[in-house]
């Protein structure tokens, strides 16, 4: 018999990859880390002996989501100015109140807030871009989470950088802190067209083909952010930065809400990969994607919440439901991204665009054991006759009740195994005092 450290019995395992596969009665077998194998639950006890057993009878087992696009220290920021367009509320609430508060110390708490947050809600993952990387890594560290971490980069002075040439250095001497960390990985972030001039970006792609890294930027956002462009390059940001090569396989566009068909054709052409965060485009009424047209053309769709302060919400059950009814309303058509679609989305999509499918993003044997179990045995759950239509248009995060992030737990019976709730209202309270 075959030593494991921890074998996870469940009613159904998702793996995500072959599409709509649903494994009943199911159990997948971990050990140093990775699942090495996923077998009928009698087989499984029967090939492996395992130092912990976890019995979830009323669960479907799905690999941690992955968040592709966040600000996650902005969750001090939950609420602040809702109800505004983008440039309003980013003018006169959001960079002024970031002027008078952002610092090291404001970035580790507003993280380690929506650490908490994310994994409580079956996020293991989530691809970031704000201020003091550094504290970023260190609250992800302490929450036993993955980061994708944004060395984020503007021509503008703020508390944290000079100019841009500051941002480069500080951010690539973080990434040099914590490069053995295995939990971490790190993206060139230039925060949009409008804030980052041509020589900065000739700067960033430089960096970006020497070092492999991936270039995570808001992209078309909003008509305004277009019109901008036309007016100061006489080019529409996405036509501007195909022409100072930045296209490619390390690129993830942020929003993209407006594209024209020859635009998603280019995208798709040269392998790029879109966030799409349906919940903050509407919220900030910028639009909405045309997700059933990036597809068609073949283009690698993740799923972001954005911050805290642009949603409210951390959450992406609720971004997968409403990403796949919004293709629907939008395209006419009641098969435009299915539920097997839409959960494909939330995770090997995302690994995918962080250049992590081969370690993460489906369960299957050989990939790190990034777990979530959601439980589908409530009331508000039950019938069940479709698990993966459930996880997408009935369950939400409230339903997360494990997760495991490369094997170990993190969350147990909806409970924070690494940080202290209680801890964090405190801290959340003297942030809201200090901002009020």
């Amino acid at each position: 018999m075959q030593q494991a450290d921890t074998i996870i019995d469940a009613r159904w395992v998702i793996p995500v990859e072959p599409a709509r596969q649903v494994l009943d009665h199911h159990s997948v077998v971990i050990a140093a880390e990775h699942i090495v194998a996923i077998l009928p639950t009698p087989e499984a006890h029967k090939c492996f002996e395992a130092k912990r057993t976890v019995t979830l009878g009323e669960h479907a087992l799905i690999p941690g989501l992955i968040n592709l696009h966040t600000h996650a220290a902005m969750n001090l920021m939950r609420g602040l100015a809702d109800d505004l367009p983008l440039m309003e509320w980013l003018k006169h609430h959001i960079w002024p109140a970031e002027a008078r508060h952002v610092s090291s110390q404001f970035v580790r708490d507003g993280t380690l807030l929506a650490c908490a947050e994310m994994l409580k809600g079956g996020i293991t993952c989530f691809n970031d871009m704000y201020f003091f990387p550094d504290a970023v890594a260190e609250a992800v560290l302490e929450s036993g989470m993955r980061a994708a971490i944004g060395m984020i980069v503007m021509d503008h002075p703020t508390a944290y950088a000079s100019d841009a040439d500051t941002y480069l250095h500080k951010g690539l001497e973080t990434r040099d802190r914590f490069a053995a960390e295995p939990l971490l990985s790190f993206t060139l972030a230039p925060h949009a067209p409008y804030t980052v001039n041509d020589k900065t970006f000739g700067k960033i792609l430089t960096y970006a083909e020497q070092l492999d890294l991936p270039i995570h930027i808001h992209l078309q956002e909003t008509q305004d952010e277009i019109q901008q462009g036309l007016e100061q390059h006489q080019l529409r940001p996405l036509q501007r930065l195909q022409n100072l090569g930045l296209l490619g396989p390390n690129l993830i566009a942020v929003h993209a809400v407006h594209l024209k068909p020859d635009e998603m054709a280019v995208l798709a052409q040269q392998g790029c990969h879109i966030a799409h965060c349906p919940t903050s485009n509407l919220k900030l009424a910028s639009g909405i994607a045309p997700v059933t047209a990036m597809l068609a053309h073949g283009i690698n769709v993740g799923i972001g919440s954005d911050s805290a302060a642009s949603n409210n919400r951390l959450d992406l059950f609720q971004e997968m439901r409403l990403a796949a009814l919004l293709a629907k309303g939008t395209s006419g058509q009641a098969d435009a991204l299915p539920a097997h679609q839409a959960l494909r989305m939330a995770t090997l999509n995302g690994a995918r665009a962080l250049g992590k499918e081969e370690r993460l993003g489906s369960l299957e044997p050989g990939k790190e054991a990034d777990i979530v179990a959601v439980r589908l045995g409530g009331l508000e759950t039950l019938p069940c006759y479709d698990v993966i239509s459930h996880l997408v248009y009935a369950a939400g995060r409230e339903h997360v009740t494990h997760v495991w992030v490369r094997g170990k737990p993190v969350v147990e019976n909806r409970n924070l195994l690494t940080l202290d709730e209680r801890h964090l209202s405190a801290h959340a309270g003297m942030w809201q005092e200090r901002i009020r």
